[in-house]
């Protein structure tokens, strides 16, 4: 082989191969020596096996991945690559190869293995298309369909989407494409970040992948070949959002047990047999779990009523008695008293055996960003806005995947599997496209994707960006970064109306922290502690507002898995429709009026706020986590802020999802583009790379993408 590694002084690598199957073994080989843990990491979680070493916390994780098949799908879909597109199958299996290659180089120098007892595993061809579902199977955001579920059932079907938002549990990202003529060179730049929950080592890798038919640079998801999301080739760069587009549906199972131990389901055509078979999850320190893992007409059966989870050896017979309350249907005269009610999932991969895996070497082949366009016509999941450049002048913004088409109840609600109008069509829906003049920005507004969704972030970070790249028409990739590190928070001024409100009867401490309220500048700066101040109020109002007796029928736990309560839980579902809630919904106005003025009261009595910084502190998600978090630094912007750090107003300022990378990929010339990750190019604890671009991250800068051979430093060995 001809493989070349180097680095930059970042310690990004960038690779260098004769064609493009040695370059993907390169990617692989090159991600399992730096990633090693975070590979086995995401190699267990496709296959719903991280009980195993992590305990019986993951439980719930490997439960919903058993019985949603991923794994299974994975191996479908690869099959169809396989037979549908030979060349992309062959390159995924050299990036397979490579990660089995430098595994156990990576696992030697990572301490995960040794402490966990955990040996590496092999990666199978199909590994990569699982880690893909298994890391996106939750991004549409599904379980929001069990609260509207919930909030209809228990305050009323009036309410249904009163607390559309960018909820507890979904992605978003900023992304914009400013057009030449609103340059300083005459050339376009795409930049943004995407908002990810953080996880340490980060979900992104900047790489370079270079080799006789193309050289590009841009942010890989470790265990996947090519980059799928954002990249630069040279004369054409790309970067994607989160389009909120709905496209996976959940169906009410009836189902029932037959004397052979086999599971019938209730569909439009009557009973039918489902596909049933049990699986046991090891457990680290616990016994094992048997999972029963069904799958209907419709999908998987991702909640049991039956129980469907039981120690080995149990009798699975017996429908449990409290089996998922559901609406009675019109087939109850059908059924008999075995019958037990569950819920399915129904998504596009496990439907077609397509997850749009021949894109990815497409987009690095691409040149103009008709080559882009063309490419991404076979994406299929997640759905995202895509926006793309070119160094002819060439713009591009469409929405790019497979989102089906059905009964807008779907996109809503669970629904009746019995009833055929909760079919999908044959086809997908037609993908909305827009022209760019001057710029286009996408930040999970409802815009140019809303055909395609139903719940979809607050215009204001869109709002935002669009008034900053308005103020300018000599943007370059250095001052692009002031709109990244831009921390106004236009969702205070609901609450600051409401506070202005407040004149009757507050204390002189209330009244002092309402006049500072009403001062200040709307910027949640690390160090500001008019901020701070904001965020106390902030949390008591929602605390107060998820406590009043309108919502009582709400604070009930639902009756779902744990693996779902992100989206379940009330004071989450509050803190983030607060600006609905403050004008809207079944509190009155008189109540709201009074909880501001109480939530004065309550911030006016204690001791002063801390600067936001010092409670808004980063949080990321780690398999193995540090036993003291009070390393981790404290972070500026909100959730509604271009800065987007997302915390739980009223229970934790903690942020746990923030920009995972940030970019600005320059046209002009490829050197004067921007990255950034928020810990490092290793995922290495102790290597000089694990961390060293947190401090630039935290300020808001990014670390140079350096393109020339004679810059780097090659890797010997």
């Amino acid at each position: 082989m001809s493989i070349e590694v180097y680095r930059d002084a970042w310690g990004v690598p960038h690779l260098r191969a004769a064609d493009p199957e040695e370059l993907a073994f390169a990617q692989g080989r090159v991600t399992a020596r730096d990633r090693a843990w975070q590979l086995e990491v995401e190699r267990h979680r496709a296959q719903g096996t991280t009980a195993a070493f992590l305990g019986a916390a993951e439980l719930g994780w490997d439960t919903f991945v058993r019985r949603a098949r991923i794994a299974d799908t994975a191996r479908r879909c690869l099959e169809r690559l396989e037979s549908s597109d030979a060349p992309t199958a062959a390159w995924v299996r050299a990036y397979v190869d490579g990660v089995n290659d430098g595994l156990a180089d990576g696992a030697s120098r990572a301490p995960e293995f040794a402490e966990t007892g955990l040996a590496p595993g092999r990666w199978e061809p199909w590994t990569p298309l699982a880690v893909w579902l298994s890391t996106h199977i939750l991004f549409a955001g599904f379980p929001t369909k069990l609260w509207r579920e919930e909030v209809a059932r228990r305050l009323g079907e009036e309410w249904t989407e009163l607390f559309a938002t960018d909820g507890p549990g979904t992605a978003g990202s900023n992304g914009w494409v400013v057009s030449g003529e609103r340059t300083a060179s005459g050339a376009a730049l795409v930049a943004g970040d995407p908002h990810r929950f953080i996880e340490a080592p980060g979900v992104y890798q900047q790489i370079r992948l270079a080799c006789p038919s193309y050289d590009v640079v841009g942010l890989a998801v470790p265990g996947i070949p090519g980059l799928a999301h954002f990249g630069h080739t040279g004369s054409v760069a790309w970067a994607i959002t989160n389009a909120m587009a709905d496209y996976q549906d959940l169906y009410r199972e009836r189902l029932r047990r037959l004397p052979d131990g086999g599971v019938e389901a209730l569909g439009p055509e009557g009973w039918t047999p489902a596909v049933a078979h049990s699986e046991t999850i090891e457990v680290a320190g616990g016994e094992p779990v048997v999972v029963e893992v069904v799958e209907t007409d419709r999908g998987p059966v991702i909640i049991d009523g039956d129980g469907g989870q039981r120690a080995p050896g149990a009798d699975s017979d017996a429908p449990d008695d409290d089996a998922l309350d559901a609406d009675a249907d019109p087939s109850d005269a059908d059924t008999d008293a075995g019958a037990w009610e569950a819920v399915s999932l129904r998504y596009p991969p496990r439907v077609t055996g397509e997850l749009g895996f021949g894109v990815l070497p497409a987009l690095l082949r691409a040149r103009t960003v008709g080559d882009v366009d063309a490419a991404v016509d076979g994406w299929v999941e997640p759905v995202n806005v895509l926006q793309a450049a070119d160094t002819r002048g060439g713009l591009l913004h469409r929405v790019a995947g497979h989102v089906p088409v059905r009964d807008r109840a779907n996109s809503l609600r669970i629904v009746p599997a019995w009833d055929r109008t909760h079919d999908w069509a044959p086809g997908p829906a037609p993908l909305p496209r827009a022209e760019v003049g001057g710029h286009a920005v996408m930040a999970n507004a409802r815009g140019l994707a809303a055909p395609l969704g139903i719940e979809f972030a607050p215009p204001h970070r869109a709002a935002r960006i669009g008034e900053l790249l308005d103020a300018s028409a000599e943007w370059t990739p250095e001052t692009t970064t002031a709109v990244h590190r831009d921390t106004d928070n236009p969702s205070a001024a609901r609450l600051l109306t409401a506070v202005e409100r407040a004149t009757d009867g507050l204390s002189p401490a209330a009244s002092a922290v309402r006049g500072r309220l009403l001062d200040w500048d709307r910027r949640m700066a690390a160090e500001s502690t008019d901020a701070g101040l904001y965020a106390a109020v902030r949390g008591a109002v929602v605390r107060r507002l998820a406590g009043h007796e309108a919502f009582a029928a709400l604070r009930e736990p639902a009756p779902y898995p744990e693996l779902f309560r992100p989206w379940l839980a009330l004071g989450p579902r509050v803190a983030f429709a607060l600006e609905t809630l403050l004008t809207a919904g079944p509190v009155p106005a008189g109540d709201v009026d009074r909880i501001v003025r109480e939530a004065l009261e309550e911030v006016g009595a204690g001791e002063p706020p801390a600067a936001w910084g010092v409670t808004h502190r980063l949080a990321p998600w780690q398999a193995l986590p540090d036993a003291d978090d009070a390393q981790w630094p404290g972070l500026a912007g909100d959730h509604d802020c271009v800065l987007s750090t997302s915390s739980v107003p009223g229970w934790t300022d903690r942020s746990a999802r923030a920009s995972a990378a940030r970019y600005v990929w320059d046209l002009a010339d490829r050197e004067r583009s921007g990255w950034i990750v928020p810990f490092g190019a290793s995922g290495v604890p102790g290597d000089p790379h694990h961390r060293d671009q947190l401090p630039l991250w935290l300020r808001g800068e990014l670390a140079p993408v350096t393109t020339d051979w004679q810059n780097l430093t090659k890797e010997q060995g």
